[in-house]
């Protein structure tokens, strides 16, 4: 039979059930869109503060913990969630049921911590809403081949959502959080940030691996692929439509849907960076073998790479990873010290990533110029540089962050009139 009614999954994060005054809010905005006639799934994150508090237990207890038993413990943020919102609804009177990652079920590896959606049946949450039940999902978690909860990373109750989105075929998902959209950048930190109504799926993947907080990076690669509309809106505003009946958000879309391309679209940053430099390495092959699969094998990602050959046979090689993987970092490069025979081994936490991102680049020049001049004048070392098609991104201190961002938001012309 052929679908009527609009099929809508809403994303609530963590500041948006942050206790039960706002998880009674999200019930009414969830029972309004009901109310409007909508089909919809319900994807919920931990209450704020309880998944770092479940963190520090297990960091508490063991710094080299059971990845396989950590997931059992922070799962279980999301798990409170989803009953509660349940309970919510059902006294307003929606018809409501709770699933859990496993119940759906959302298929995952056994990266624990880390894990990747293998597969979602999203039969049985269409039966739901079609019984005229409101499905509400614990976000963040799946289960792997042998039974157990894996969870998909800090940011994973958003791939949640949109892999759910795509499972039941949505109509759109929403993402509700503490912002009314996406922003040229952090409007905490620039004041004359704008909010954009369009962005493309590149661009927001891009922006999102290189630090921007609003969704989290699998997500925007999950929906780019599936082709998933992702609105980004408040949890805390009413979120009217504009008198055009444009949706209040920002959306998340094709390339095609945007008529004119801006030169730079936004400007992100990431304080979760850590620099590893190792000195004098023998210049031969195998070399880069030999560090950075250790780092792979163990699901260390490694983003920035600079090598610098001197005459005498030796290289240097700088790399960022991770703050929450250094140490790990550390131990797996120095258990290779054997086969790379590096001099020396620095490491430096107190750094930032700064990177300008539009799918404009891909037809003019001068971007990265621009990006030098302005740091230049301003007294910034530049300690990194990493490009693609449609990024630009430095490394610099940490103390330049704010000062940097504010500086490159203007020479863009990204400032709000």
């Amino acid at each position: 039979m052929e679908r009527t009614a609009p099929r809508i999954v809403m994303k609530f994060g963590g500041t948006s059930v942050a206790d039960l005054d706002r998880i009674r809010a999200v019930a009414r905005r969830v029972r309004a869109q009901v109310d409007a006639g909508s089909e919809v799934t319900v994807v919920v994150s931990a209450m704020a503060g309880v998944t770092n508090r479940l963190v520090g237990y297990c960091e508490a207890l063991s710094p080299l913990h059971d990845p396989r038993e950590y997931d059992a413990v922070v799962a279980a943020g999301e798990q409170i969630t989803s009953g509660l919102l349940a309970i919510a609804l059902q006294s307003l009177g929606v018809a409501s049921r709770s699933w859990q990652g496993w119940q759906v079920p959302i298929r995952t590896d056994d990266a624990h911590g880390k894990a990747r959606i293998c597969s979602i049946d999203g039969e049985g949450l269409i039966a739901c809403m079609q019984s005229g039940q409101v499905p509400v999902i614990a976000g963040f978690q799946g289960v792997d081949a042998e039974g157990r909860v894996a969870t998909l990373g800090r940011g994973g109750s958003d791939t949640s959502a949109v892999a759910i989105a795509a499972a039941v075929k949505a109509d759109r998902c929403d993402i509700y959080t503490d912002v009314d959209g996406i922003y040229t950048t952090d409007p905490r930190i620039v004041a004359k940030a704008r909010k954009l109504d369009k962005i493309t799926y590149e661009e927001m993947l891009e922006l999102a691996s290189v630090g921007a907080k609003v969704l989290q990076t699998r997500s925007v690669e999950l929906a780019m692929k599936e082709r998933v509309r992702v609105q980004v809106l408040s949890s805390f505003s009413d979120n009217a439509a504009a008198p055009d009946g444009s949706l209040p958000g920002s959306l998340v879309v094709d390339e095609d849907e945007i008529l004119e391309q801006e030169l730079v679209t936004g400007i992100a940053y990431s304080r979760d960076e850590a620099k590893i430099s190792m000195r004098r390495i023998p210049d031969r092959p195998g070399i880069a073998a030999a560090i950075f699969g250790p780092l792979a094998d163990a699901n260390i990602n490694v983003d920035m790479i600079v090598q610098s050959t001197g005459e005498d046979g030796m290289t240097n090689m700088t790399f960022t990873t991770g703050k929450a993987d250094l140490q790990r970092a550390i131990a797996l490069v120095e258990a290779a010290r054997e086969v790379t025979q590096y001099g020396e081994l620095l490491t430096d936490d107190s750094v930032v990533k700064i990177s300008v991102v539009g799918v404009g680049m891909r037809s003019h020049a001068g971007v990265a110029s621009t990006m030098f001049r302005t740091l230049s004048d301003r007294g910034i070392n530049v300690q990194v540089i990493s490009t693609s098609e449609i990024k630009v991104s430095v490394l610099i201190a940490a103390d330049y962050a704010e000062l940097a961002i504010r500086a490159l938001h203007t020479a863009y012309g990204l400032d709000a009139a």
